[in-house]
């Protein structure tokens, strides 16, 4: 059995023309992103409805997410929560400055395999 290990901060591009995702980690109830903006947005008439709950934390940088019928929250560096399945979202801005490093936990509440 091996046992690999990373930087959640390495390999962290500067500039991107769109937002960048990368899996970590996916087993059948857990889905886990990296995800690095850096000035990027969601289209303003896009809103994420995801069927599953997704847990999201910023180590790095700031965002603004929008809500429908909710006020906008900014979170930065140490920041997280829990998007309830079917919470509609939105990311209405990121940092310029400084790349947005998030983590997140796509969280199933079936094996998703069993869909596929």
């Amino acid at each position: 059995m091996n046992v690999n290990s990373s930087s959640i901060f390495a390999d962290i591009p500067s500039r991107l023309a769109e937002e960048l995702c990368q899996t970590l980690l996916t087993k059948p109830t857990v889905h886990i992103e990296r995800i690095i903006s850096t000035g990027q947005s969601s289209p303003t008439d896009f809103w994420y409805d995801q069927p599953q709950d997704e847990w999201v934390l910023v180590l790095q940088g700031r965002a603004r997410l929008a809500f429908d019928n909710q006020p906008d929250l900014e979170l930065g560096s140490g920041d997280y929560l829990l998007i309830p399945a079917h919470c509609r979202h939105r990311v209405a801005w990121t940092d310029q400055e400084v790349a947005t490093v998030w983590l997140a936990v796509h969280v199933f509440t079936e094996d998703k395999s069993a869909a596929v």
